[in-house]
C-alpha cells in the first residue's frame, strides 16, 4: 500500500535517517521504537506529507486516506458544541452533499437532454449518490456518539463547546475525528498520554478490528503489546524490521545486539592480526606482494559497528520515610464542586502506614481534585484528617504549569533545597540525566520527559513519608518507567499513585480504588484483578513468555485470596463503624450521667451561693451542647452503617 524508498532524511549537516525502507501493508499492525531523538516522529511527518525526504522517495496510491494523530498539535473550534466540531471529520461528504443539490437544480433547468453538459452531470449524480449511499451519512450522528462514548464523552457533552474542556478532552477529540474518517493508514503518536485506562482498553478493541493500517509509537508496552504484531525499531539511521510484538521484539533486540557484538570482536581480532602483519613485514621484499594484498584486503573491509541503544538511565532510590501515625489520610462525606458542577460527593475513604493504592477511572472523575484536596491545594466540604507526622511530596500532572519556566534546572532544586542536600544537587540531578549544561538550561525550553525527571527530582531533596503522584510516567520512556516502578517497589512509605499506565501499576499496587459518577469503590487486588473484576477485557499476555506458574504469580491474586481481602476490608470498615457508635454512646452515657448531677444541685439553689449556681449553670449548658452534638455524630455513624450494611447485601 506505501513503500518507503531508499529515504533519508538530513538536517543541515546532521544524518538522522539512511537509506531505508520498507512496506506498509492493508491491515499492519506496527509500532516505530527508537530512544527519544531517533527520528520516530520525524518518519511518521514525511509519510504524512508534512515533511519532504532528502533522498529517496514513498510510493503510495493518489487517493490513500492517511489520519495523523500527533503528540501535541494547535487545538481548534473552541467555540463550537463538540458534535459540530466533530462533524468536521464528515466536511468533504457534506460539500457532496451541497453538490448533490446543486447538480439537481442544473439538471432541472436543462431542457437538452444530449448536451454534454447534461451527460456530465448524470454522471457526476450518479457518483455522488453512490459515494453518499455507501458512506451511511444519515447514521453520522450515531457514528460520531458511538465514537465520543468510547473516548469517554457523556451524551450530555455533545452539546458543550470544546473550549470547556481540557488539552487531554480535546485530543480526544481530534483522535475521535480521525476514527471517524476511516483513513486507510492511522499514524498515533503517544496516543495513550491523554487517555484513561477505559478508554485505552475501547481503542485497543477499536485498532484490533480497523480494517486499515495502524502504525503507533508509544511509551506504554502492554498498549504496543495488545495492538501492534510487527515492529520497526529505528537505530543510528538505519532501521530493523520485526514481525512481532514489542516484547517479542526486546528478546530478538538483545540477540542481535549480543551477535553483532561478538562479529566485531571477531573482526577486531582479524584487524589487530593483519596490522601486526603489515608492521612485521612491511620492509622485506620477499614479503612485499602479501603484506600489499593484507593492506588491499584492510582498505575493502566493511567496518562492523554495534548499535548503540539509549543506556542512559536515571539512577535513584527514594530517602528512608520517617515513621507516620497508623492512619495516613482519613475522609469522612468528603464533596468538591466546581462553580454547580459537583466532582466529588460524600468520598469515604482510610488509607493506612505503608499501602500502596492507585486512583483510576476516567478522565474528569476527581482522580485529580482529591489528590490536590489531599495535598492542601484546594477547598472542599466534608472532613478530612492528615495523620500524624504525615509529610507529603507531591508530583503534579501538569508540571509544565507547576515549574518556573524562567529558573534553571539548577535554581529549580537550589531555590527549594534546606541544609546539606544543597551540596548533592549536582548529583541529584546527574542521576536524572542532568549533566554538564543541561544543568543551565531553563525549564521553558525542556521536553515533557525532562519536566517528569526534574519533578522527580524535586522529591529527593527532602524524606516523605506519603508520595502522591499523579501520572508520573507521563512523557517518561520505558527503561525511566521501570526504574522508577523498582524505586517505588522498595519505598517504604505510604504510595498513592493515579495512572492509566497498567504495566507500571502492575505489581505496585494492592489496592485499586476506582472513581465514578463522583463516588469512590474499593477493589481489592493489583490493577488487573481491578480488570478482571470490571469485565472491562480479556486477560492479555503482556509481558515477555514466562512460565505459566510465573504469569499466575505475577499477575493474579487467587479468587480466594481475593474474596478473603474483600472480606477483611469489609469487616475492616463495618469494625470501624461500630466503634465509633460504640465510642459515641459511651460518651453520651458519661455526658448524661454528668448532666443529671449538675441538674440535682440546680434543683437545690438555696443550698449554694450564686457565684456557684451560676458556673454550675455554664458548665450544665456547655454539656447539654456536646450531648446534641455526641447526639447527632450517633445518628450519622448508625445512618452509616446500615447504608453499608445495606450495600453488601
Amino acid at each position: 500500500m506505501i513503500s518507503i524508498n531508499n529515504l533519508s532524511v538530513r538536517f543541515g549537516n546532521f544524518e538522522l535517517l539512511t537509506d531505508i525502507g520498507f512496506m506498509i501493508n492493508k491491515r499492519d499492525r506496527i509500532g516505530f521504537v527508537g530512544k527519544n531523538g531517533a527520528g520516530k516522529t520525524t518518519l511518521f511527518k514525511v509519510i504524512c506529507g508534512e515533511i519532504s525526504p532528502t533522498d529517496g522517495n514513498i510510493s503510495k496510491p493518489t487517493d490513500i486516506r492517511i489520519g495523523y494523530l500527533p503528540q501535541q498539535m494547535i487545538l481548534k473550534g473552541a467555540d463550537r458544541d463538540i458534535l459540530t466540531e466533530t462533524k468536521e471529520a464528515f466536511k468533504e461528504l457534506f460539500l457532496m452533499k451541497e453538490e448533490l443539490n446543486k447538480i439537481n437544480q442544473q439538471i432541472a433547468e436543462i431542457s437538452d437532454y444530449d448536451d454534454k453538459e447534461y451527460t456530465r452531470l448524470v454522471e457526476r449524480l450518479t457518483y455522488i449518490n453512490e459515494h453518499l449511499n455507501i458512506s451511511g451519512l444519515e447514521n453520522i450522528e450515531q457514528e460520531i456518539e458511538k465514537i465520543l462514548k468510547g473516548l469517554g464523552f457523556l451524551r450530555s457533552d455533545l452539546t458543550r463547546k470544546v473550549s470547556e474542556f481540557s488539552g487531554g478532552w480535546r485530543m480526544r477529540i481530534e483522535l475521535a475525528k480521525i476514527l471517524l474518517q476511516n483513513p486507510d493508514v492511522i499514524l498515533l503518536d503517544e496516543p495513550t498520554n491523554h487517555l484513561d485506562i477505559e478508554a485505552i482498553q475501547w481503542l485497543e478493541e477499536f485498532l484490533e478490528t480497523y480494517k486499515g493500517a495502524v502504525i503507533v509509537i508509544s511509551h506504554d508496552r502492554a498498549f504496543l503489546d495488545n495492538v501492534t504484531n510487527r515492529t520497526i525499531e529505528i537505530n543510528m539511521c538505519r532501521i530493523y524490521d520485526y514481525k512481532v510484538s514489542y516484547s517479542k521484539f526486546k528478546v530478538l533486540q538483545e540477540e542481535r545486539i549480543q551477535q553483532q557484538i561478538a562479529s566485531y570482536e571477531n573482526q577486531q581480532k582479524l584487524i589487530n592480526d593483519t596490522e601486526k602483519f603489515i608492521e612485521r613485514f612491511r620492509y622485506k621484499a620477499t614479503k612485499a606482494n602479501q603484506v600489499q594484498s593484507r593492506i588491499k584486503q584492510l582498505d575493502k573491509l566493511e567496518r562492523i559497528e554495534v548499535d548503540e541503544l539509549d543506556n542512559a538511565t536515571v539512577n535513584f532510590k527514594f530517602s528512608p520515610a520517617p515513621r507516620s501515625g497508623d492512619i495516613v489520610i482519613e475522609t469522612s462525606d468528603l464533596s468538591k464542586a466546581y462553580g454547580k458542577t459537583l466532582v466529588l460527593d460524600k468520598i469515604n475513604l482510610v488509607i493506612e502506614r505503608g499501602e500502596k493504592v492507585s486512583f483510576v477511572g476516567r478522565n474528569g472523575e476527581g482522580k485529580t481534585t482529591l489528590s490536590r484536596i489531599i495535598n492542601g491545594e484546594l477547598s472542599y466540604n466534608g472532613s478530612l484528617k492528615i495523620g500524624h507526622n504525615v509529610k507529603i511530596g507531591y508530583f503534579a500532572q501538569n508540571q509544565d504549569e507547576v515549574l518556573n519556566p524562567e529558573l534553571t534546572v539548577f535554581e529549580t532544586l537550589d531555590k527549594v533545597a534546606v541544609g546539606d542536600i544543597r551540596t548533592k544537587i549536582r548529583d541529584i540531578l546527574g542521576s536524572f540525566l542532568f549533566s554538564g549544561e543541561d544543568i543551565d538550561k531553563k525549564v521553558k525550553v525542556l521536553s515533557g520527559g525532562e519536566h517528569s525527571r526534574l519533578s522527580l527530582a524535586k522529591l529527593l531533596l527532602e524524606p516523605y513519608n506519603l508520595l502522591l503522584l499523579d501520572e508520573p510516567t507521563n512523557h517518561l520512556d520505558m527503561k525511566s518507567k521501570d526504574i522508577l516502578k523498582q524505586a517505588l517497589l522498595k519505598y517504604d512509605g505510604t504510595l498513592i499513585i493515579v495512572s492509566h499506565d497498567r504495566y507500571f501499576l502492575d505489581g505496585l499496587v494492592n489496592k485499586v480504588y476506582e472513581f465514578r459518577d463522583k463516588k469512590i469503590r474499593l477493589h481489592i487486588g493489583g490493577i488487573y484483578d481491578f480488570i478482571r473484576n470490571r469485565k472491562i477485557e480479556s486477560l492479555k499476555e503482556i509481558e515477555i513468555k514466562d512460565s505459566p506458574q510465573d504469569v499466575k504469580s505475577k499477575n493474579k491474586v487467587s479468587d480466594n485470596k481475593l474474596q478473603y481481602l474483600e472480606r477483611k476490608e469489609t469487616e475492616k470498615t463495618r469494625r470501624s463503624l461500630q466503634n465509633k457508635i460504640t465510642n459515641a454512646e459511651k460518651e453520651i452515657e458519661s455526658l448524661e450521667k454528668e448532666i443529671t448531677i449538675l441538674n440535682n444541685l440546680l434543683a437545690e439553689p438555696d443550698k449554694i451561693d450564686a457565684v456557684k449556681t451560676q458556673t454550675i449553670f455554664s458548665m450544665f449548658t456547655k454539656l447539654n451542647n456536646e450531648l446534641v452534638k455526641k447526639m447527632s455524630e450517633w445518628e450519622e455513624y448508625s445512618s452509616k452503617l446500615e447504608e453499608f450494611e445495606k450495600s453488601q447485601k
